[in-house]
């Protein structure tokens, strides 16, 4: 999301739409500026601490495209492989 135009939440909410659309029930980091209704942008550390919150009482990840190079889903994943969560690319979720 760091870096990215619009810190990427376009591509965050059109896969939400798209995973609820197949029956699933998602999570969204880009979601914590408005279900905390934040008015100011916060550290990067401040989103790392709620979306890790997020991936502990996650059953699975959908990795969207272009996560090799953000370093909160690299991190995301890794937390993801450890607690042996359903992790696949968001396109392969949208196939099952």
């Amino acid at each position: 999301m760091t870096g990215v135009p619009e810190r990427n939440y376009p591509a965050f909410d059109k896969a939400t739409i798209l995973l609820q659309d197949c029956g699933f029930t998602v999570l969204n980091p880009a979601s914590l500026d408005v279900d905390m209704q934040l008015d100011t942008r916060m550290t990067w550390d401040w989103y790392m601490r709620h979306a890790i919150r997020m991936v502990l009482t996650a059953d699975a990840i959908a990795l969207l495209p272009g996560w090799k190079n953000s370093k909160g889903a690299c991190l995301e994943r890794e937390i993801g492989q450890a607690l042996e969560l359903d992790i696949r690319l968001l396109e392969d979720w949208l196939l099952a």
